[in-house]
């Protein structure tokens, strides 16, 4: 976000003070002194050169300031530091608010008040005569503080989306080819590990069949359940599960793929000590199961040992395989088989969890592969503010607070102050603070916030009562108003939905607050028995507040909408490129999807033929047909790339890429699909579900968002929770219209969750075209192949 030049602004305020004093005495033929000139200019200097510094060092140009002002007043005259007094210490509290945390913003203007009210009060007591610079201190920097925690909660907002903006626009290119290298990583995987397995398994047993006739069997049934694990696995690379589920401890998972290599004849010992956890935990398996493969392949009956140990810093894994030395004439059972991926795909993996890899011969003779990878895996830490800064900032406070009153603890007046009673001042003064303090739970509680605001609106009358003000009647009433009108300048700002009060509530509120103002001013003059008659003050006093309120009103409906407009269409943004980049990862997978159906699955149901049949050469020789065919459409990957002009239209199947690349965008989406919902459902309800999820999340704010999916009775539904947005009127004629296409409904009955069901039969007119084309021989479009580029459904 670009911040707006005002590094001229010190400058300014310098020839603002210039022009007031010195400028206007000498208009008036007053010449100032040499030594009052000395003065203003050594008060003038460090306090522009400590504005001039106060983005990098706020609290400290607050101090500089605040000293300085204090310190030239005393041999200047009335005028001399008006300017830097009010607009050089309103700059410098502007700026601790935007670049310093809440608590150290509000610690400098209590300080600040605090330390203005206590010297006032040492030099003329509580009774001066009237204290309305105390009032209107109070809200200057009242309004340097607000106006700066708003400006930073702008920028942060700002900030955020802008990041995510351009995260998303960088994604955007990235997904189709993190999809292709998690495709072709996969199934290299599948082959390395399964069908490796099945070669090795039934050429050992061919070898040996004269021997031990028993492991011909044993070979075919292995084989055989082999192939159908393939299968299964090869699904899993199609349709991935959009959220990774439980199963079993990463721990047990890796000593039973130890154990399995162990039962293929391969001699493994493991030392597992312990897995970091998270996403490490998957790459150290693919490691292990990569590493041992490699072992089979090229040092079959080799001693291997596993080892993996880890602590906070870093997870070490190590593969090491001794040397083998085979019988003269004969070859390894998995000789030939390797396609030399798999040592970039490790690296690729070790790269990806923020690690590194190695592998290379050993001493002996051997191979060994070394991973380094993190240590546990610990999030974040949060940025929080020492205790002990905290404690010396109060302990600051706290003394610079009391040093007005030690003049007057260490040395004994002879006179008291003569004056008697507590000044207008100082409760207007604590008036206008309970307001401000007020306004700070404006967005946790907005209706409570209001009526504190007439409350205390209505007690101004009563401290210009019981103080005996004697100055200006009007001044009071307006000063009261001005946090009325933050406040409703705050809440017409927000959209009625987040704004916690019904459209009515809010409508009234700004015709309540004049009413209270109104009569709060009615009675604040006639009290003083200074107005025209109660008919003409209660008039005029309604038309001023009413007035006040409806423009304090409509700006913030106009700010509102202006921001809205901005925020809408970044999210407009946002969607077009986490849409485009989602469909154009969907066409790679639905490629490569293609002659994986064609080619390798054709192969492995030839083994499980094989295998089921007792045939045990042509089930080895099928698994090596397989593992060719994988190979060459892994050659292929790269090769072709889908076409522009036709993409297929996403569906349920493609949401783990819809959460991936929303999380590539910084915000936290989980995705879960349940058992119970059937893996192939109606072509309109498929579509319409992939739609009114991609609306969903594009409508879930920054929280964390989470959609489920489910079936029962006939009907999905999805349940989205963290979608604060959806209850928006365009969010909800969107999703009502995904729904009512199939006969379905909406039901948004919580601010954050949102429910839609769609029956799974034939409720529309589209989904009884497509079981009419089926029913006619005809063939029905592939989930995915029924529409062409599409702008994402919004």
């Amino acid at each position: 976000m670009q911040r707006t030049d005002d590094r001229l602004l010190p400058v300014l305020l310098l020839a603002a003070q210039a022009a007031v004093w010195p400028g206007a005495a000498l208009l008036r033929g007053v010449e100032p002194s040499a030594a009052q000139l000395l003065a203003a200019a050594l008060t003038g200097g460090p306090v522009t050169m400590a504005l001039a510094a106060r983005r990098a060092r706020p609290v400290l140009a607050l101090l500089v300031v605040v000293t300085a002002c204090a310190l030239g007043a005393g041999p200047l005259p009335v005028g001399a530091v008006t300017v830097l007094g009010t607009g050089g210490v309103a700059l410098a509290l502007l700026s601790v608010a935007v670049e310093r945390d809440t608590t150290t913003a509000l610690l400098c203007v209590v300080t600040l008040e605090v330390w203005q009210a206590l010297h006032g009060i040492t030099l003329h007591g509580l009774g001066q005569r009237d204290g309305l610079d105390l009032l209107l201190t109070t809200l200057l920097y009242a309004s340097a503080c607000g106006t700066g925690l708003h400006l930073r909660r702008v920028r942060a907002a700002r900030d955020t989306a802008e990041r995510r903006l351009r995260r998303a626009e960088s994604e955007r290119d990235r997904l189709p080819a993190a999809e292709r290298r998690r495709m072709e990583r996969e199934l290299h995987d599948v082959s390395a590990h399964h069908l490796t397995a099945v070669v090795v398994t039934c050429e050992a047993a061919l070898g040996l069949r004269e021997h031990r006739p028993e492991l011909a069997r044993e070979a075919l049934v292995f084989a055989a359940d082999t192939g159908r694990e393939v299968g299964q696995a090869l699904s899993a690379v199609r349709s991935p599960r959009p959220t990774a589920e439980d199963g079993p401890a990463s721990r047990e998972r890796l000593n039973a793929l130890v154990n399995g290599f162990r039962s293929l004849g391969q001699p493994v010992t493991g030392d597992i000590r312990g897995l970091p956890g998270g996403f490490a935990d998957e790459v150290v398996y693919a490691i292990v199961r990569e590493a041992l493969t490699n072992a089979v392949r090229h040092a079959f009956g080799a001693p291997t040992t596993v080892r993996c140990t880890h602590d906070d810093h870093r997870t070490e894994v190590i593969v090491r395989n001794g040397p083998v030395d085979p019988p003269a004439g004969t070859a390894a059972p998995g000789a030939g088989l390797g396609g030399g991926r798999g040592r970039t795909f490790l690296r690729g993996r070790a790269r990806e969890a923020g690690g590194t890899l190695s592998s290379g011969p050993t001493a002996d003779g051997g191979w060994e592969v070394r991973a380094l990878l993190p240590g546990r895996v610990a999030g974040p830490p949060r940025s929080t503010v020492p205790r002990t800064y905290r404690v010396a900032q109060f302990a600051a406070a706290v003394g610079l607070c009391l040093q007005p009153l030690l003049p007057v603890l260490v040395v004994r007046a002879d006179d008291a102050s003569s004056g008697s009673g507590i000044s207008p001042g100082v409760l207007f003064a604590l008036l206008a603070t309970a307001q401000a303090v007020s306004l700070l739970w404006l967005r946790r509680a907005p209706r409570t916030v209001l009526v504190a605001l007439a409350a205390l609106a209505a007690l101004w009358p009563a401290a210009m009562a019981v103080s005996g003000y004697a100055g200006p009647v009007v001044l009071p009433p307006l000063m009261s108003m001005i946090a009325t009108c933050t406040a409703l300048v705050v809440l017409a700002s927000r959209a009625p939905s987040d704004a916690g009060t019904e459209a009515p509530a809010r409508s009234a509120a700004p015709v309540a607050l004049a009413v209270v103002h109104a009569a709060a001013a009615t009675v604040a003059v006639l009290l003083t028995g200074r107005g025209a008659g109660a008919v003409a003050v209660a008039g005029l006093a309604s038309a001023g507040a009413g007035l006040a309120a409806g423009a304090a009103w409509w700006t913030g409906v106009r700010y509102g909408r202006r921001e809205r407009a901005v925020r809408n269409a970044d999210d407009d943004r946002l969607a077009t490129w986490t849409g485009e980049a989602v469909r154009d990862a969907w066409a790679e997978r639905r490629r490569i999807t293609a002659g994986l159906e064609t080619t390798v699955l054709a192969r492995t149901a030839d083994v499980v033929d094989a295998a089921e049949a007792g045939r045990l050469a042509e089930t080895a020789d099928r698994a090596r047909d397989a593992l060719a065919a994988m190979r060459a459409l892994l050659d292929s990957v790269r090769e072709g790339a889908p076409s522009a002009e036709l993409r297929p239209q996403p569906t349920l199947e493609a949401l783990d890429l819809l959460a991936q690349q929303c999380r590539a965008g910084g915000r936290e989406v989980e995705v879960r699909r349940t058992a119970r919902v059937p893996q192939r459902l109606p072509a309109a309800v498929d579509l319409a579900a992939y739609r009114a999820a991609e609306t969903l999340l594009a409508a879930g704010g920054d929280g964390p968002t989470s959609l489920v999916l489910d079936a029962a009775d006939g009907v999905l539904s999805l349940t989205a929770t963290g979608a604060p947005h959806a209850i928006r009127p365009a969010v909800r004629e969107r999703l009502a219209a995904h729904a009512a296409a199939l006969g379905g409904s909406l039901s948004t009955s919580r601010p954050d969750t949102a429910l839609l069901r769609l029956p799974l039969g034939p409720m529309t007119k589209n989904a009884d075209r497509i079981d009419e084309t089926s029913d006619t021989g005809a063939p029905a479009p592939e989930r995915g192949d029924e529409e062409g580029p599409r702008c994402p459904s919004r």
